[in-house]
């Protein structure tokens, strides 16, 4: 969702944002309203095939006048699925059921729901902050309408991005997390290269969700924070940091 205003104003319009939230808000209780076939589609192409999906949001555009999603469902099946997985783990290596429900919470908050919100917010405010502020291409006269990154699609692009980043992280690591929390060189490694790839992961698909926008330049600024963990994750693996064992020390009851 892209609101436009005119060279003269000093700000987006906010009326059509306005107005499509709670609507959002509201559709999130009426899974009747849902495509939930289109999501899990959304969802596999996102881990196979991003760009697909992203050419999607295009059609998306033409077809409906906004970027963001009108249908809440990718959010709320990343939440069920996000909260299945976490009480997966509790069921393995947590032995109180009134901490599991903690860890789900804190899960769903802090890994997911703040996270997105935060960067969202840095993304795409105003005239204040990354997309709108430094990468936004210019209009070249009064005539020409200005666009602008809307918080809504911000957050859309998040999303985007998490999924694969949870199947590795929480799917794929949960059935590998017996190896990769041993002691060991090995276990240091493999777990180091998975948290690796699937942050990696996650910041070419927000490149992806940006480039995608006709009016912002200079996108490649995404695949930055790429470099700094691909320098970073040598340094961790000689130091013998375990990413696998430093999570579920944290999170759970029983010590691996």
């Amino acid at each position: 969702m892209l609101p436009t205003v005119t060279k003269t104003r000093s700000s987006p319009s906010t009326s059509r944002p306005n107005s499509m939230f709670p609507q959002y808000l509201r559709r999130i209780v009426k899974w009747q309203q849902m495509d939930i076939e289109y999501t899990f589609w959304q969802m596999l192409h996102l881990c196979t095939a991003p760009k697909v999906v992203y050419q999607h949001t295009k059609y998306h555009k033409q077809t409906k006048n906004q970027w963001a999603r009108d249908d809440p469902a990718f959010l709320v099946i990343c939440i069920l699925l996000l909260a299945v997985a976490t009480l997966a783990y509790c069921a393995a290596y947590d032995h109180s059921a009134a901490h599991a429900v903690l860890v789900v919470i804190s899960v769903f908050l802090f890994h997911f729901l703040l996270t997105g919100v935060i960067l969202a917010t840095c993304c795409c405010s105003p005239k204040r902050f990354l997309t709108n502020a430094y990468l936004r291409e210019e209009a070249p006269n009064s005539h020409v309408v200005e666009q602008w990154v809307e918080w809504l699609y911000a957050f859309d692009v998040h999303c985007n991005s998490f999924f694969p980043m949870f199947v590795m992280l929480y799917v794929i690591h949960y059935f590998l997390s017996p190896l990769l929390v041993a002691n060991g060189f090995i276990p240091e490694l493999l777990s180091n290269l998975l948290f690796m790839v699937a942050a990696s992961y996650y910041h070419y698909l927000n490149f992806l969700g940006y480039d995608v926008l006709p009016f912002l330049e200079r996108t490649t600024f995404f695949l930055y924070p790429i470099g700094v963990i691909i320098v970073l994750s040598p340094i961790l693996i000689l130091s013998g940091f375990n990413p696998s064992r430093y999570f579920m020390n944290m999170h759970f009851s029983q010590r691996v």
